[in-house]
């Protein structure tokens, strides 16, 4: 036994060797330097004679599912097919194995694009594929619980006083009261790093501004669309409208400058899409109406995400969340773990495209022991964030509180089959929804249960508005 333990050892130090050796060889070869630190090693960064600032964001992929005894070595060659590399940063375990993920930053946005295109699902070894994605450096916070009557100039001046780096503060108009705010702000930092530290300082909790205890939590990060994806976008994403404001006023509005050009209009609550028949009259009807009022309110356009509607109900269970994605829902999501993953490998079939990877976990349902003198403290279902839900329903409840609407009503209906047996459906009707717009929704399959009926009117509710 003795024997074989020594043997063991023995094995692990030679391998150690020879991936030393193999690493030495590598930074020969490419004069690339490496180092490591905070549980992750360095390749490159800046690479050999670089000269400038570091690559812009957008240049950086996120690398998952990498087999745990693999490095460097062998790694940097097969990214080095996409383009020059700027930096590979290997997360690395105490024991000297990976973590089963990296960052690789290219010089260009189009080199990180085809390195998606080509490397996402390779075979890196036999019946071994990674999962190659945009990996984003997040330089936005989410503020909650400002006062509501607090203007842009005040909200970025204070941001400011408080906090170093900060860029910008982009803050919603109310959706019934266009002098007010929305009770949150999203604050820009001019790095990730300056925006961690922003949110290390005002995360206590305690942190006060204008009397007032604020949430701070990272803010979800724009969807990122390829260039060649927004270039046949013809739909335009219309914000900053008053409630009242109806499908035909938009529609006329978008018209007056080319009478026929729009196809249709959606309108949800005080924001809209507007559908063209071009794609050249919605760029010039983003240019001249953007800034323009309707109805007295100055309305903001820009040109729509598009998104993957089939994937649109588990995006909205996994907190990925785009306001200005049509199909999306609308309301400001502040969930946690858009920074870069460190140390949590769980979290990687969220982020591999839907390739290869689990559908969204399920809501933990696991009971633990009360014991006596555990503490309780009394909250609000509203307080909590999405992924404590594990319905439909109560997603729709919590969506609808999210947008101050008033709660979903339901309607039960009910027929007979042929067989004899009593069938349910439900009515979805959302009252605070704008004239114009649809606020019934009613799913076209029958159940035997409430139960079933519910949450299936409620999941189809959820992806028709």
């Amino acid at each position: 036994m003795h024997e074989e333990n020594k043997a063991a050892g023995c094995g692990k130090i030679c391998s150690g060797t020879q991936n030393e050796a193999a690493l030495l060889a590598l930074m020969e070869k490419t004069g690339y330097s490496m180092v490591q630190e905070n549980g992750q090693r360095k390749f490159g960064g800046p690479p050999p004679g670089w000269e400038g600032p570091p690559p812009p964001r957008g240049c950086e992929v996120f690398v998952g599912k990498i087999p745990r005894d693999m490095y460097e070595d062998e790694l940097v060659p097969v990214f080095e097919k996409a383009g020059k590399i700027y930096e590979f940063r290997l997360m690395m375990e105490f024991s000297g194995e990976n973590r089963g993920y990296a960052f690789v930053m290219y010089t260009t946005k189009e080199e990180a694009q085809l390195a998606i295109k080509i490397l996402n699902n390779y075979e890196i070894r036999p019946g071994k594929f990674i999962g190659v994605c945009v990996s984003l450096d997040n330089c936005r916070l989410f503020i909650g619980a400002i006062p509501k009557e607090k203007k842009k100039e005040e909200i970025l001046n204070e941001m400011r006083k408080v906090t170093e780096g900060v860029v910008d503060v982009i803050v919603y108009p109310n959706a019934t009261d266009k002098t007010k705010n929305r009770g949150f702000a999203f604050v820009e930092y001019e790095s990730h790093r300056a925006a961690a530290m922003a949110r290390r300082r005002l995360i206590p909790g305690t942190f006060q501004l204008w009397g007032h205890t604020i949430q701070v939590d990272w803010a979800d990060p724009e969807k990122e669309v390829d260039e060649e994806t927004m270039q046949r976008v013809k739909v335009l994403y219309v914000r900053n409208l008053m409630i009242s404001t109806t499908e035909d006023t938009i529609k006329a509005e978008f018209n007056k400058f080319k009478p026929g050009a729009v196809e249709r209009v959606k309108k949800l609550r005080d924001y809209a899409f507007v559908h063209f028949f071009h794609r050249d009259d919605a760029i010039a009807a983003m240019s001249v109406m953007n800034g323009k009022c309707i109805d007295g309110a100055s309305i903001e356009v820009t040109l729509a995400k598009p998104v993957n509607k089939e994937s649109t109900w588990k995006q909205h269970f996994n907190g990925q969340i785009n306001p200005g994605s049509e199909n999306l829902l609308g309301f400001p999501n502040k969930e946690d773990g858009h920074q870069k993953p460190l140390g949590k490998p769980a979290s990687l079939s969220l982020r591999l495209n839907g390739q290869h990877s689990p559908g969204p976990p399920e809501v933990e349902r696991c009971t633990y022991p009360f014991f006596p003198g555990i503490k309780l403290t009394p909250i609000s279902m509203y307080s909590l964030k999405p992924c404590h839900f594990s319905s439909a329903a109560m997603h729709l409840d919590y969506f609808c509180n999210k947008n101050n609407w008033a709660p979903p009503e339901y309607y039960l209906y009910s027929t007979t089959s042929q067989d004899g047996k009593i069938l349910l459906v439900y009515k979805v009707l959302i009252p605070s929804i704008a004239v114009g717009s649809q606020s019934c929704f009613m799913p076209d399959k029958l159940c035997t249960t409430v139960e079933g009926a519910k949450e299936l009117a409620a999941q189809f509710t959820l992806l028709h508005l």
